[in-house]
């Protein structure tokens, strides 16, 4: 049974504390904090712009979510001679299969997980497929990234309900093994309920199995799952921006880089919270130094509306020199989405400073070339933004 979770007051975590989160006010929990969770969900624009609704997920709908990294019970790391700093990779790659084969013949049974391990994560992944499948009913690490593969369609046709059957019994399992993978498997879950894949649609599900996933904020839960809480309140139908503000708190004090962009445009724009520029500012500048393109394209318009011209065109242009959105999200574990939206605002504000000749020289060809980048990045982001400028705001 799931036991009862209620709140304290890319596709299916990173796992590094910021530390316990002070009584002052920004990045982490947030002082005097009664109620239960947003800048995760939509653009939040600043006054006068309208917020947009989120994109759909393909066939999918509401959030582009992603699989929770497998929570690892041990390290996987080689041995020594496996890790040598002068070796290629493709040479690394070759001895650590070596060792490891070595390893299972002389019966070590963590072998056999790590080479499918090894496999999944050079992105080989009809290898690992196979490696898994051999040891799925002795190793619940292996069936919990079969249910990912399966889900995802990695190394074979997507296959939903199988993904779905393999959480479930990670979840309910008695075993000890399953207890490090029961959070990452119940916010998988709550992924499928939230799509309608493999199971029926049901928000409410979702929401259910992501705050037992989340546990009131304990950092060796789900930190994804806290996250997507934050925005799962932002958007419509579950809109609540004090509870987004919570949960959006405790993921950021437990190390979401998503979540920290969140609550510096939360602060930035009074959404959940009390407008507050400088904790706001602390936010979006350690979640931008950090890789947060989100909170990056939000400094952009911040330096632009604060008419610091040179410095926002100088980081818009940083901003839009990165060209593969789904490298960026994977490296920094943020939705795509949102890398996207992030790249379409700075996109948008660069065209504006060099069709006006604020801060850059005057282009009127290359500010057209900018403006269309953020359209085809983020069509909802882009319209507001226009509309803002044709309304003499920006």
């Amino acid at each position: 049974m799931l036991r009862r979770s209620l709140p304290r007051g890319g596709r299916w975590d990173r796992r590094r504390r910021l530390g316990q989160p002070d009584t002052s006010e920004g990045c982490g929990r947030a002082p005097d904090q009664p109620t239960p969770g947003a800048a995760g969900g939509p653009c939040f624009p600043p006054p006068g712009r309208p917020t947009t609704p989120l994109p759909s997920a393909s066939c999918r709908g509401g959030m582009k979510l992603r699989s929770h990294r497998l929570p690892l019970a041990y390290s996987t790391q080689l041995a020594p001679e496996a890790s040598a700093e002068n070796c290629n990779r493709a040479a690394l790659f070759a001895k650590a299969e070596e060792l490891l084969v070595k390893r299972m013949a002389s019966g070590d049974p963590v072998a056999w997980f790590l080479r499918g391990q090894l496999y999944y994560e050079e992105g080989l992944y009809e290898e690992a497929l196979i490696q898994f499948e051999k040891i799925k009913d002795v190793d619940l690490q292996a069936m919990y990234q079969l249910g990912v593969m399966h889900y995802d369609g990695l190394g074979t046709t997507e296959d939903p309900e199988r993904g779905v059957e393999y959480m479930k019994k990670i979840l309910y399992s008695d075993s000890p093994e399953a207890r490090h993978l029961k959070f990452a498997a119940a916010y998988n879950l709550g992924r499928a309920y939230y799509e309608g894949c493999g199971v029926k649609q049901s928000t409410e599900e979702a929401e259910r199995l992501w705050l037992f996933a989340a546990d009131h904020g304990n950092p060796k839960a789900s930190i994804k799952a806290q996250s997507t809480l934050g925005m799962l309140y932002s958007v419509s139908a579950q809109k609540d921006l004090k509870k987004a503000f919570f949960w959006h708190s405790e993921a950021c004090g437990n190390g979401s880089l998503e979540s920290q962009g969140a609550l510096g445009v939360m602060y930035l724009y009074g959404q959940g919270i009390g407008q507050n520029t400088k904790a706001a500012l602390e936010c979006l500048r350690e979640a931008a130094q950090r890789g947060n393109i989100y909170a990056q394209g939000h400094l952009v318009e911040y330096y632009y509306n604060r008419k610091f011209y040179s410095t926002a065109a100088a980081v818009a242009k940083r901003i839009t020199d990165h060209d593969d959105i789904d490298k960026l999200a994977k490296i920094t574990d943020c939705l795509p989405t949102y890398v996207a939206k992030g790249v379409a605002m700075a996109a948008f504000y660069f065209g504006r400073c060099l069709q006006l000749g604020l801060g850059v020289q005057q282009d009127q060809a290359a500010a057209a070339k900018y403006y269309s980048r953020a359209c085809l990045l983020d069509p909802d982001a882009a319209a507001d933004l226009e509309l803002a400028a044709n309304l003499g705001k920006i």
